[in-house]
């Protein structure tokens, strides 16, 4: 029997890319659900292609009254939020792809720990809000959890050369984003086009501005820490331009492997899809040859200070990553609307951790509600912000 994929977001970035994958792949891997949000049209198109036996739209918008299935699709179709935790309860899928937008999909990835599956995750979220809880509920149902975000993959793979006593460190690579040569004065005045002049990948625009103000690498550490069972003083994070290198693991023997590779999300996507074999991909292989030369720096903690942010929350653990994930959200969301400059969102996030009591040992509801508090906290602030301002 083939494996059964079901992929919450199928008409993201992420989502559009793993179904190539498994077109690709063949009929060794069967896409049996689907789910959008509100992009229906994409979806319907993608429900005639593939034709899975089951399909979602969570927009609370949409209803069985009022949404008819698609011209040439034989499955069934389920509405609202509840409908991912469904599918990713069911018997008859094996791998369970989360690119779903925010916290929306934790619900459902933690019904498919406790059921056993294979978890390949993309989006940040799940293990920053709720890594701790994640990650047992995934031990005591047997199931695997799988990175899809390059950093992570390229970790999960170096760390197969060894033991996991053996690590002496893991090294997280960031590109350095649009400012990496930037004076602080420039920074704090930066518009939304210059924050999303990204010089190597080409992203939406929440995750484009994460990796200008280094956010995104604070929360791929958060997430290392869960992902990998490791002290956030074994996660390290250096600054390589090229992202040629997505990410190494440095042994205590002093070996380091590295995971190389072209910038293209489907390879990380097709690995956790087919781990622990490698199959034909649709990348294009690196030329060696042309690199040239492959460079690598400390960040600047002051330019960056989001990360030293980040990497005290990710100590801290319990609610503080939660916070942090939603105060920075409000932020960059308020900055690409023009409300507020690009040296605010690091500012709203310390004041959003300033103002918050940590918590420990907490069940899902009481995560989501403290994600609930930190956007309000943030709002707050904005106003504040735009009345000082104005």
């Amino acid at each position: 029997m083939g494996k059964r994929v079901a992929i919450l977001g199928s008409t993201g970035s992420i989502g559009q890319n793993a179904l190539q994958v498994l077109a690709a792949l063949g009929p060794e891997y069967e896409v049996t659900a689907l789910t959008a949000h509100s992009r229906t049209d994409l979806l319907a198109e993608q429900l005639r292609r593939f034709q899975p036996k089951i399909a979602a739209i969570t927009h609370p918008h949409h209803t069985p009254q009022n949404t008819s299935l698609p011209d040439g699709f034989r499955g069934e179709l389920l509405f609202g939020p509840d409908a991912l935790i469904e599918i990713a309860s069911r018997n008859d899928i094996d791998i369970i792809l989360c690119a779903v937008v925010g916290a929306a999909g934790l619900p459902a990835l933690l019904a498919a720990a406790r059921s056993g599956k294979r978890l390949a995750i993309a989006n940040k979220e799940p293990l920053v809000i709720a890594g701790e809880l994640l990650t047992h509920q995934a031990a005591a149902g047997g199931a695997e959890i799988l990175p899809i975000d390059s950093e992570h993959s390229a970790v999960f793979q170096a760390l197969l050369a060894g033991k996991p006593e053996e690590v002496r460190r893991i090294v997280l690579t960031a590109s350095g984003g649009p400012f990496l040569h930037s004076r602080p004065e420039v920074m704090e005045e930066a518009t939304a086009q210059q924050a999303l002049a990204h010089p190597i990948w080409r992203m939406g625009p929440k995750i484009t501005v994460d990796s200008a103000t280094m956010v995104n690498k604070a929360l791929e550490v958060i997430e290392a820490r869960w992902l990998f069972g490791l002290p956030v003083e074994k996660i390290d994070v250096l600054i390589h331009p090229e992202s040629v290198i997505h990410s190494m693991v440095e042994f205590i023997d002093g070996s380091v492997i590295a995971q190389m590779g072209t910038p293209d999300m489907k390879t990380p996507i097709q690995y956790a899809l087919t781990y622990p074999h490698r199959k034909q991909g649709l990348c294009r292989g690196l030329k060696l040859e042309s690199l040239g030369r492959l460079t690598f720096q400390a960040p600047d903690l002051q330019r960056f200070r989001a990360l030293a942010i980040g990497y005290e929350a990710a100590r801290i653990g319990g609610s503080a990553p939660v916070v942090f994930n939603a105060a920075n959200e409000e932020a960059v969301a308020a900055f690409l609307e023009g409300k507020i400059r690009f040296g605010r969102i690091i500012e709203l996030i310390e004041q959003c951790l300033e103002a918050h009591s940590i918590q420990k040992d907490l069940s899902l509801e009481a995560l989501l509600e403290i994600d609930r508090w930190a956007r309000e906290q943030a709002h707050r602030y904005l106003e504040c912000t735009n009345i000082i301002e104005s």
